[in-house]
């Protein structure tokens, strides 16, 4: 008899489990109701080609030399803006302020980027910046 009920209460867990499944909201929804949560803390998404390009921002190793190649873009010095401002996105709003009057396609920092050892694409981690610390 035991047998035969666990099976039956397997039975009813299983079709319950589809009954949820195939009436629950649409991810969607979800998304929307994290996004609305998190706006207040301006934190927003990457966009589907940050996403991509993310573990190429990321593998900054702080060696300095593409800010031997160019001091400062804006206000910031270019080794600092992978690891100090992508990781971090609390402190992208303090970071607006510093990359205000540096272009994110300027030769200086695409010369900075090829100099890279791991290539870090400089550019693109400004402009992931720029756009996320915007508002």
């Amino acid at each position: 008899m035991a047998r035969r009920s666990a099976m039956l209460r397997l039975i009813w867990a299983y079709a319950r489990h589809q009954l949820r499944r195939r009436f629950r909201l649409p991810f969607a929804a979800h998304a929307q109701d994290v996004l609305n949560k998190y706006a207040e803390d301006r934190l927003r998404p990457l966009t589907l080609g940050e996403h991509r390009q993310l573990p190429a921002m990321s593998r900054c190793i702080n060696c300095g030399l593409c800010a031997l190649i160019v001091k400062r873009v804006g206000g910031v010095r270019p080794a600092d803006l992978p690891t100090a401002y992508l990781r971090d996105y609390t402190q992208l709003p303090v970071a607006i302020s510093d990359l205000e009057g540096g272009d994110p396609g300027a030769p200086a920092l695409l010369s900075a980027a090829a100099a890279c050892p791991v290539g870090v694409p400089l550019a693109e981690v400004a402009a992931a910046v720029q756009r996320l610390a915007a508002g």
